[in-house]
Order: structure tokens, then C-alpha cells, then sequence
């Protein structure tokens, strides 16, 4: 099959990590899809979602001010 690499480049701030979590969402033995407007607000809007969508990957906002659904990939906060 095809495979896909993501790439975290790792942010600090006063010697913390920035990234405190990131959660997979969607596994290759259960897919999980969302439309639009079901797009989860990761805590409180101060994480993010990553979404493969039609029109490629795109942050939860994103998606959401395309107004189109696809596949939850992850949640970072």
C-alpha cells in the first residue's frame, strides 16, 4: 500500500513542549469519518484536529471554513 510520512517539528516555550499530546484518531482497522459539521473542537479550540479530506490534509479550522468532511486522522493539544 501507499505510506505517508508526517513530520512534527517540536516547539518549545520557556523549555516546555508546546505539543503536550497527540492522540491517532483514525486506525487502518477502524476508520473514523466526520462531516463538516461534526468536526470536534479539541480542547475548548486550543488544539487542533488533522483531517484528510478531498482536498487534502487540512487543520480542523480549515476544514471547517471549507465546509467539508473526511477522515479524523489526529487531535494535538
Amino acid at each position: 500500500g501507499r505510506h505517508g510520512l508526517l513530520r512534527l517539528y517540536l516547539k518549545y516555550h520557556n523549555d516546555a513542549p508546546v505539543i503536550r499530546e497527540l492522540q491517532r484518531v483514525s486506525a487502518p482497522g477502524l476508520r473514523r469519518y466526520v462531516k463538516a459539521r461534526e468536526i470536534p473542537r479539541v480542547k475548548n479550540g486550543l488544539g487542533m484536529a488533522i483531517l484528510s479530506t478531498p482536498q487534502g490534509l487540512m487543520s480542523d479550522r480549515e476544514a471547517r471554513t471549507a465546509r467539508v468532511g473526511g477522515e479524523l486522522l489526529a487531535v494535538v493539544w
